[in-house]
């Protein structure tokens, strides 16, 4: 007798539980509203996007290696530059072995087209002395006849330098990675001007920042700004002051950047003090992707694009539309068996996967903002079997409940303690799925990891739903009259039980 009263006594008070609750929920739409989250991201499956190959590079003289410590730190640069944009459930990995390793990059969204192009440089920054330069076409004139000849332009040199034409598209793609420590020809980015440069004095790890600007007094020009670390400072005074004596074209000092010129400014005075600007015509975009990806260094292998596939936005809404299909069909399915096999007792059941649910959209608004989740057809299928965890918990409740009635008890204290013996096999169950789910998002990659999250996330749902609902909500319900007298549609009738009486036994 002592048992039980003290069951009851614990579940006085079930109405505060379900008003905090409901506090909880009113907490977090409020956060919604205020943060302005009003819609749910979509990952690449659903919403269209971008996936593209790139496979490495391999220049002459490397006998075709491309070593798995190179692709790595190329995929860690390429993911911070996709990161740096703010693009979310982006993906960025490796695959293959050897040899054949290639990136795979995945974006979401229109950005796709735009963040493809940007993260594939290779962004090898080189300042280095003109020699000689020339109009862009091919000629059979050597080198500018009035430039003073340097000792680094070899007759070979010469010779390349007249036959290169930068009017073909195909040498406007750059060389990838150039040889610093050689001089080398190149064209400018607009293929107008070429030349013939000094080894490189100053390289893009020297760099320790870069910003996008704009030149309101130059007629709204957009540059990017450099500042160079103590060894790229004393390098870059020292090549400005050697030059600035020599006659044009050698005064210059040429920014490339893949191989390519991006300009090639007079050097008029010696700038001692590591601040430098890049020039040449960008667009505000152009200037802004050249700053990103200048600030996360150079990658380690230059990469030609093989396959890109596009995702239609119209593909991407029919799995969503099928997702959601889907879980509304398994909901339905939940509710209606609930109902028939419950019946009154599957209000509770009903109450309890509608309260789930609008608590895991509300977290996936909240966490859409707060750290860029986004929904893909996986975590779609996470939050479809989290259905089946939410209805399992219960079910299993309400089977103990039942269980505690057919032994003789009321269903006031059936339902007390019946949670007591419940509650162990709800929480290990659910722990059971939450360890699945955390091993699953550690050593798994892509999709599965956005199904991993969604289940973990709605299994932590569901302990607070059956802790701070369902429990408290069944025992209020058990108050009422229409249930603890044992009516034919209350779920709890001698008749739905299997018994021959509504027994009266308090313990």
């Amino acid at each position: 007798m002592s048992t039980s009263n003290k069951s009851v006594k614990a579940a006085a008070r079930p109405g505060r539980t379900l008003v905090i609750l409901a506090l909880l929920m009113l907490a977090l739409l409020a956060s919604v509203l205020i943060s302005g989250a009003t819609a749910v991201r979509l990952g690449l499956d659903l919403r269209g996007g971008t996936s593209v190959t790139l496979q490495p590079r391999i220049a002459p003289g490397e006998n075709g290696k491309v070593t798995t410590e190179a692709i790595d730190q190329a995929v860690s640069i390429i993911r911070q530059r996709v990161n740096s944009l703010g693009v979310a459930e982006s993906e960025v990995a490796a695959q293959g072995s050897g040899t054949n390793r290639q990136i795979i990059i995945s974006i979401p969204g229109d950005t796709g087209r735009r963040v493809v192009e940007l993260v594939g440089q290779t962004a090898e920054l080189r300042f280095r002395q003109v020699l000689a330069s020339a109009p862009g076409a091919a000629s059979a004139t050597p080198a500018d006849s009035t430039a003073t000849p340097a000792a680094a332009v070899t007759p070979e040199l010469n010779a390349q330098f007249a036959a290169l034409d930068c009017t073909k598209a195909e040498n406007l793609q750059g060389t990838g990675s150039d040889n610093a420590d050689s001089p080398i020809i190149a064209c400018d980015r607009n293929g107008g001007s070429k030349y013939i440069l000094d080894k490189a004095e100053v390289l893009g790890r020297q760099v320790s920042k870069a910003t996008a600007g704009i030149d309101q007094q130059g007629g709204n020009a957009w540059y990017v700004s450099l500042v160079f670390n103590d060894e790229g400072t004393r390098a870059f005074g020292a090549i400005t002051a050697r030059v600035t004596s020599l006659p044009s074209p050698q005064n210059q000092v040429a920014i490339v950047l893949d191989g390519l010129v991006v300009s090639a400014p007079r050097i008029n005075e010696a700038i001692p003090s590591g601040n430098a600007q890049i020039t040449g015509s960008f667009t505000q975009v152009e200037a802004q992707d050249l700053a990103n990806v200048l600030k996360y260094g150079a990658l380690p292998l230059a990469f030609d694009r093989g396959e890109v596939q596009q995702v239609s936005p119209t593909l991407g809404a029919d799995q969503l539309n099928a997702g959601l299909l889907a879980g509304f069909l398994g909901l339905a399915l939940v509710l209606l068996y609930s109902l028939l096999y419950y019946r009154g007792l599957g209000i509770v059941s009903v109450g309890s996967l509608l309260v789930a649910g609008a608590l895991v959209y509300l977290f996936f608004l909240l966490l859409g903002k707060w750290i860029g989740f986004t929904l893909t057809l996986a975590g779609i299928a996470g939050a479809i079997v989290a259905i089946g965890i939410t209805a399992d918990s219960f079910i299993v409740y309400f089977e103990r409940i039942r269980d505690e009635v057919r032994e003789g008890r009321s269903l006031r204290s059936a339902v007390e303690t019946g949670w007591v013996r419940a509650r162990r096999t709800i929480i290990v169950a659910d722990f059971v799925s939450i360890i699945a789910a955390v091993l699953l998002y550690f050593f798994a990659v892509g999709g599965v990891r956005g199904f991993a999250f969604t289940l973990g996330l709605t299994t932590l749902v569901d302990l607070l739903v059956v802790f701070a609902f369902t429990k408290p909500l069944t025992t209020y319900l058990a108050r009422l009259n229409f249930f603890s007298s044992g009516h034919a549609l209350s779920g709890v009738s001698p008749k739905s039980l299997g018994a021959l009486s509504h027994s009266t036994k308090e313990a």
